[in-house]
């Protein structure tokens, strides 16, 4: 068992703070006062009675799909179980032989269960195509799909999927310390698919991935198609920093927007989501399938066991950002509304038995009875260079509309505008790309910079790059999502000379093929004062 005793506070809880190595005393959080004006219900679970057919959508043809569970009437509301042993989740890269043959014996004594049990392995693959691609309605609201990607309750919902999943096969082999590995994409060491899934005779390998991605090929997330490892190694750490810690002004920007009882899905994803989650997702889809399976497509990314090794990462990225991280640089790191707590999904359990769980009970990893291997973040302190080069900005500034001549804009191209600033200096400012409308059939990712000086879009690590919008490809009740997007600025004004400019030039960058997204505005606010717990 764990020995946790030099990690005890005086009233007896877990100090975080000192069970990450080379990071002490970064713990701090502040919450995030619920909306008083808020007058919906949080997003109940679906009634299984009532799953239909999932739908994919492509530009090529609609493919209906039945990944709905077996039905039970008899629902349990799950409680937590007491822990009484840490289950450690290693880094895939460094899992031992031991390991990696339990792992691949409980994927094919997974795969092995009769088809109706809801433990089998298509059975659990299905949970995330009902969830995500319209199978389920909100009780209640009409044909309103259920949609788990794209707001706040994208981290919950998959914390919750893998829990089950991790506790499902640590029955199947008799150990109940198991623990699923997570893909370390976010370390160098880490950036190429590992090792155990790409074995053609092991339960955990899938033939739909992109032959051109295996390794050696280093994971691209910014989907620059940039030919360079290195140059793809240090766009990864800049782009872990940017969607971390330097994008971020308030939880909901990490976390995503909030959605409750008959919201239309889709009210805009965070920052994580939207940048190393679905850049990872596009990277590995095979583009011989027509749809991107398996995991380029929402309704079928279960299908791969990489997926749930993947998540893990996003899961710890969750926890990384929650713990871990400076006070200083990410202060608001809470959500108390009712409706984000209250929130509820149902998943089978390791005995097949229906349980109804809630947000609340998976906030803290550690009381749900795991935690990760540690691994040096070198992101961390990956702080981009100052920018300070004047005259070519200038320049730049010159030759670019105002904003506000040409927007509306569909973005088939790169496109470069003006934007006036809110205030003149040191401001502490969000810029915000508003009225996004999405073709949700299609991936999308747009990257975006400010006063890029040298006009490499295949370099991120540099102080001009912002940050990011991108989804995975999935259905939603109309073909159509609009949301929008803010972008914390105060780095970026730190690091940039131009404190007395009036505006700064903002450049879109689609990486996607084709159109697919309109942007209805763009603007910059002055952010919020900040609020204190």
């Amino acid at each position: 068992m764990k020995d946790d005793s030099q990690n005890v506070d005086s009233q007896g809880k877990v100090d975080r703070r000192n069970m990450l190595f080379g990071l002490g005393g970064l713990y701090g959080a502040a919450n995030l006062p619920s909306n008083p004006l808020a007058m919906a219900e949080p997003i109940k679970p679906p009634e299984l009675d009532k799953c239909g057919t999932a739908t994919n959508l492509n530009n090529k043809e609609k493919l209906d799909i039945n990944c709905c569970p077996p039905v039970t009437q008899k629902i349990i509301d799950y409680r937590l179980p007491p822990v009484r042993f840490m289950r450690t989740r290693p880094s895939a890269h460094r899992a031992s032989p031991e390991y990696v043959f339990k792992y691949n014996m409980a994927i094919d004594r997974m795969k092995r269960l009769p088809a109706n049990d809801p433990r089998n392995f298509m059975q659990q693959a299905n949970i995330h195509c009902a969830y995500c691609n319209g199978a389920y309605d909100q009780p209640g609201q009409g044909t309103l799909d259920i949609q788990v990607h794209n707001s706040w309750l994208f981290f919950p919902f998959h914390r919750w999927y893998l829990y089950f999943y991790e506790r499902i096969l640590g029955k199947l082999i008799g150990d109940p310390t198991f623990a699923l590995p997570f893909w370390n994409w976010d370390n160098p060491k880490g950036m190429t698919i590992p090792p155990m899934f790409v074995d053609p005779k092991s339960a955990l390998f899938d033939e739909k991935r992109n032959q051109s991605n295996l390794p050696p090929a280093v994971v691209d997330l910014g989907l620059t198609g940039s030919k360079d490892p290195l140059q793809v190694v240090a766009n990864n750490l800049t782009i872990m920093y940017s969607e971390m810690i330097r994008g971020n002004k308030t939880a909901e920007d990490f976390m995503g927007k909030p959605y409750r009882e008959g919201n239309d899905p889709d009210p805009g994803p965070g920052a994580s989501e939207r940048g190393s989650h679905t850049s990872v997702h596009a990277w590995v889809g095979d583009p011989r399938e027509k749809s991107q399976e398996d995991l380029g497509n929402f309704y079928s990314a279960g299908r791969d066991p990489l997926f749930y090794c993947h998540h893990a990462n996003v899961d710890r990225m969750w926890t990384l950002w929650q713990y871990f991280l400076p006070s200083n640089k990410v202060p608001d790191k809470k959500i108390t509304d009712p409706d984000f707590l209250n929130a509820a999904f149902v998943f089978y359990d390791e005995n097949a038995q229906l349980v109804r769980v809630t947000v609340r009970d998976c906030l803290d990893n550690m009381r749900m009875g795991y935690d990760f291997e540690r691994i040096d973040l070198p992101w961390l302190d990956y702080r981009p260079p100052p920018q300070t080069a004047r005259a070519k900005i200038i320049k730049a500034s010159s030759d670019a509309p105002m904003a506000s001549t040409i927007f509306p804009v569909t973005l088939d191209k790169i496109v470069r505008v003006q934007v006036p600033k809110a205030k003149k200096g040191k401001a502490d400012e969000l810029l915000v790309l508003e009225d996004i409308e999405v073709d949700t059939t299609k991936l999308i990712k747009v990257d975006v910079f400010v006063n890029d000086e040298d006009d490499n879009n295949n370099e991120l690590d540099k102080a001009a790059y912002v940050g990011t919008y991108a989804q995975v490809p999935h259905k939603t009740t109309s073909t159509t999502a609009k949301t929008s997007i803010r972008l914390k600025l105060t780095d970026l004004y730190d690091d940039m000379d131009i404190d007395d400019d009036d505006t700064i030039v903002v450049t879109l960058v689609p990486r996607h093929q084709g159109g697919g997204i309109t942007i209805g505005g763009i603007k910059i606010i002055e952010a919020p004062a900040e609020k204190s717990g």
